[in-house]
This record gives structure tokens, sequence and C-alpha cells, in this order.
């Protein structure tokens, strides 16, 4: 499992035009989650993802969103499985399909809401526009 988690002061998902997720928070910042699911996840890496998205000091102040409340936004991104050593077409064989992610975001989802977190969503399989206003900005890779 993979995920980009990048600090942001504002971050929406729609699809169709319509918005589907949204988290503002310009004062201490908040989450945008992107996470990729993969076909060889051990069955506790959801639990490794939540403790990583909801622990990690990478918000202002080298705080956690736990210590500060902030919100997260969680997107299903199976791209971050892509392999890109050979060739010009990414191989997605490493992520995994959508009827094994689609429960695995959830747990993460939920797991962040039972320690209290304010959690809003992306559309999972769905064709989603996601936009973000970056803080520092500061992103990084996490790996479960």
């Amino acid at each position: 499992m993979k995920a980009v988690l990048t600090r942001v002061s504002s971050a929406k998902v729609t699809v169709a035009g319509e918005t589907v997720g949204e988290i503002s928070c310009p004062e201490t910042g908040g989450i945008l989650a992107l996470v990729g699911v993969g076909r060889d996840d051990a069955p506790e890496a959801w639990e490794v993802m939540v403790r990583k998205i909801s622990e990690l000091r990478i918000l202002e102040g080298e705080r956690s969103v736990l210590e500060v409340g902030a919100p997260v936004l969680l997107v299903s991104q199976f791209t971050l499985l892509g392999r890109t050593a050979k060739g010009r077409r990414p191989s997605w064989s490493d992520a995994a399909p959508g009827d094994v992610a689609q429960p695995v975001i959830e747990k993460i989802a939920v797991g962040l809401r039972e320690l209290g977190i304010t959690v809003e969503q992306g559309q999972f399989g769905a064709m989603m526009e996601v936009s973000s206003v970056n803080m520092g900005p500061f992103t990084v890779l996490v790996e479960a």
C-alpha cells in the first residue's frame, strides 16, 4: 500500500461537476491522502496506514492530524502502484482489483473516524477531479 500525503489548507473532489468530498482548514492545515492498495498488501496494512495518516507530524509546528483535530480527504488512487521501469506505458499489475481495494479504503476511513478524525472521501472507481491548495508545499510518500 502506498499513499501520498499532502498538507493542504483546502481540498475537494468533484465527480461529474458535483462535489463529493471537501475539507477546509486554513489555520492548521489538513491532509489530502491519495491511497493506492496493492495486490500483495499484508492484511494489517490498512491499520498501518491509519496510524501514519493520523500520527505523522507533518502539519504546521510538526504536529499530527490527531494533535490538532485536522480533517482528512481520503481518495483512492490505484495509479500509485503503477510500475514504469520498462516501456512507455505503466503497468497496473501491482494494484489490487476494485473488489479488493474498495473495502480496504473503507477500513481506512472507518479507522480514522474511530479516532475522532473528520474524514471526507472521493468516490471509489469514479473519474474524479481532485483540487487542493497545498501548504508549504509539504508532501510525503508513505508505504505500509
